[in-house]
């Protein structure tokens, strides 16, 4: 049977990654980022001027 990791897949180096740029990431923050590291998408308020917008940036992975 394939499994993620036989497949070249490695979930826990997956995890290891994200530990090592989380607070590089958090750097790039800013007030108008509505959701962190870890989600599929980034979603980012915009600026006055619009009517409720919400600006959301994904990128599918391995997996998905």
């Amino acid at each position: 049977m394939m499994d993620y990791k036989s497949s070249g897949v490695n979930i826990e180096e997956g995890y290891a990654s994200v530990e090592k740029i989380k607070d590089y990431a958090k750097r790039t923050l800013s007030p108008l980022v509505l959701n962190h590291l870890g989600s599929f998408a980034g979603m980012m308020e915009l600026p006055e001027g619009y009517q409720k917008p919400v600006l959301i940036s994904g990128t599918d992975g391995v997996g998905t």
